[in-house]
């Protein structure tokens, strides 16, 4: 799993990993934006982020599932914590460790951290650099208090980040 700052890179190291033809599941709040956008409905994270984040917790578990059909690696772009976390912080239910402790991903994960000189807003991400920060230091608390150690990803080519990640991932399995 990598998660972390908006803007910080995520999706870009995905689309590398896919390349090299490891399975990705997409992000689940750009695909939510996309539905709702196209069906209708108020499930925007500007509009009722209570909604959408149920609804990110509704794909993130249905993404689970779905991959554990895929032989080795299976890399997602954000997923239940995110979203759990968020619904948490947002309305003060405490669905973070009931959700999270028992539907796990791999140990490790990867964090994108701040990088302000590549964050760029767009349709689906209208908030400030200073709320990806914010839900990046909530991230940074929630990952390990779930007991995943988290591994920073670097700034560095998608390339070299994709590099780390897969030695990071068959150094814990025991995989050359």
């Amino acid at each position: 799993m990598i998660s972390g700052c908006s803007g910080g890179g995520k999706s870009t190291v995905l689309a590398e990993l896919k390349a090299r033809g490891h399975a990705v599941v997409e992000e689940p709040g750009r695909r939510i934006i996309a539905e709702v956008t196209a069906n209708g409905g108020a499930a925007l994270p500007w509009v009722d982020l209570a909604a959408f984040l149920r609804r990110a917790i509704e794909m993130a578990l249905a993404d689970r599932l779905a991959a554990e059909r895929h032989q080795g690696w299976v890399f997602f772009d954000r997923g239940l914590v995110d979203a759990a976390s968020a619904l948490e912080a947002l309305t003060g239910d405490p669905v973070l460790r009931p959700l999270c402790m028992t539907r796990r991903y791999h140990f490790r994960m990867f964090m994108a951290p701040p990088w302000p000189e590549i964050y760029v807003t767009d349709a689906d991400r209208k908030h400030g650099f200073d709320t990806a920060v914010a839900e990046y230091d909530r991230l940074m608390a929630a990952f390990p208090a779930l007991g995943y150690e988290v591994i920073a990803l670097p700034k560095t080519s998608p390339a070299q980040r994709a590099d780390l990640m897969l030695a990071c991932l068959n150094d814990a399995s025991g995989m050359s």
